[in-house]
Parts: C-alpha cells; structure tokens; sequence
C-alpha cells in the first residue's frame, strides 16, 4: 500500500486571524469530498503536499494548514499571539471560513494530537472522527520523557550528552529556558547555532532506525529556527495548558462518542508510549494499533501502511453530520 497521489490543489489561501497572523491553508482532492483536515506537528512544524499521501483524492476533500508562524503562514516565526487557544480558534475559523458543517475526519500527528484532542473538546459537535499518530498530550511527564534526564536520553546518552555541552553547566537545570534565551536571542549567529543544536537532538529520537539524511535539515537555517523556536516558545509556556489538562476525566467525557483509532509506535522515543494507552483505555470508542517495529515518525513503514488504512476505513463510514 503505497498511499495516493493528489494533483494541484484546488484551492489556497490566507486566512487572517487575529490582529498579526494569516494562516495558510491548502485544499486538495474531491471538492464535494469528505472534508479532513491535517494537523501537522511540531509545534513549529508544517505541511507540504506529501502530507496529503494518506487521503482518497476520490473521496476526500483534504485540507492543510500551516499553523501560525510556521510553513506559508505570515508572518513568519512570529510568537506574538501565538499560544495553543490561539491555534484550537483558528481550526475552527478555517472550519466556518470553508464552509464546512462537520469534519468527517481530524487527522493529527504528535503536537497534532494535542490539537486535535483539544479542538475535539471544544468542539466536539463539529467531529465525526479521529486519527491520532504518536500520542501527545503537553503533559510534564511526556516533556519530561523527551527533553529531560530520565527518558529518551537514558537510550541515547550520546546525542543527550551533546545536546547538554551546547549549555554551560550552570543553565542545564533549565534546558527549555537556556535554549529558549538563545533562541530569541538579537544575534542571529546565536539564534541559528541554537536552533540547530535543538533539532539535532529532536532528529537523534525521531525514528527507531535513524536516517541519516534527515539530518541535511539542519543546512535549512530558516527551517531550523522555525522548527526550534516554535517548539521552544510552546514548551517554555507550558503549552498553555494545564497539567495533564487533556486527560482529565471531565474533558475526555466530552469525546467519549467520537470514533478515535491511535497509531502509535511501540518504541517512540518522543511521545512515550504509555500516554497513547492512558488515551485508550479512557475512550470506549478508540482503537489502538501499536506499530511493533516503530518509533515516532510518520514515515516508518509500518506506521505509514496502518495510518493509510485507517484513513481507508474512516473514508468510507458515514458518521453522523447533524449538528
């Protein structure tokens, strides 16, 4: 199962949201088509048409956005009202703006389950379903388990250790913070060395069999400093969220109705595995489809196939439009 290939698409735009940001979005496939919308990860990260890949062009109508400050949306790497409340409004706005009743789909991926989750609760009269690829929910113990002593980094001591030395001592109590002041940094040298030092790490976690050419992004320094600073800015904030805020029971019973299906690698270095478990278990209505040779990208094989399944199998559900 190689996945589809869509054409141009049939529609872009720049939503303005705001006082600062426009956000971009693309639509491809079948304009009459069960609307998904794609929600990228990051935070900082973007869309490209290879995102569209998992989508039937004959059934789908397959929107992509650009979150704020990040891909085609302008302007770029602004952090000014740029927050997670801010980014779960625009799905909506880009919801009412397209004329779209219901979503037949939310597709998210890492920080993209975090929006999805938190759009769905928000919203949930305007979800039909959900598919959630590597579980994120902004909660301490997950930031913790990819950006502290204790997880991931016992399983690449290496790559930690030199994500450490960037630092001098006295700030590695803080590594989110000590980045962070790099990051906004005036010069741009610093902003640049910092923002590749950051990613690097990100990269090292990323895959359970690491390519190597994943690295040349770290040449891109526009990608690296939107990537790392974007990612930086949410952390340093706590995502705006409150701690285990998603999981709370109050605010799962809100999409315990929603159909979920959860991909998640058994061995994802980023988002750790148990959360995605905590996530089922929760939800009468979700399924969970560990991936057993996997970690956290979206392009492992085995991820890529089941993600382009499910994606088959929601495509021809008829979930309940009726608001």
């Amino acid at each position: 199962m190689s996945g589809y290939t869509h054409s141009e698409p049939f529609d872009i735009g720049l939503l303005p949201v705001g006082t600062l940001h426009r956000v971009y979005y693309e639509q491809y496939g079948r304009k009459d088509g069960k609307p998904v919308i794609f929600l990228h990860g990051g935070p900082g990260g973007c869309t490209s048409r290879k995102n569209t890949t998992y989508f039937d062009p004959a059934i789908y109508r397959v929107i992509l956005l650009d979150q704020r400050g990040t891909g085609k949306s302008k302007p770029a790497t602004e952090l000014r009202e740029n927050s997670t409340p801010d980014l779960v409004s625009d799905i909506e706005e880009l919801r009412q703006h397209l004329s779209i009743s219901k979503w037949h789909l939310i597709f998210g991926g890492s920080w993209g389950t975090t929006l999805a989750l938190l759009y769905s609760q928000a919203y949930p009269q305007f979800v039909g379903s959900l598919i959630l690829r590597g579980i994120f929910t902004a909660s301490k113990s997950e930031v913790a388990w990819s950006r502290g002593p204790l997880g991931a980094a016992n399983i690449f001591p290496e790559e930690w250790d030199a994500f450490q030395r960037y630092l001098p001592e006295y700030e590695r109590h803080d590594m989110t913070a000590a980045y962070y002041k790099r990051l906004t940094s005036d010069d741009h040298t610093t902003k640049i060395a910092a923002a590749k030092e950051w990613n690097r790490w990100d990269l090292s976690i990323g895959e359970l069999r690491i390519d190597e050419g994943g690295f040349k992004q770290l040449d891109d320094d526009a990608w690296s400093l939107a990537h790392a600073l974007m990612e930086a800015h949410y952390s340093a904030h706590c995502f705006w969220l409150e701690d285990r805020q998603i999981l709370k029971p109050e605010n799962l019973a809100k999409i315990r109705h929603i159909p979920v299906t959860i991909i998640q690698g058994r061995y994802d270095m980023v988002c750790p595995p148990q959360t995605a478990w905590e996530l089922h278990r929760s939800l009468p209505k979700s399924r969970l489809i560990w991936i057993p040779d996997a970690g956290h990208s979206a392009r492992e094989p085995g991820t890529r196939l089941e993600l382009i399944r499910a994606c088959d199998e929601n495509a021809v559900q008829d979930f309940d439009t009726r608001i």
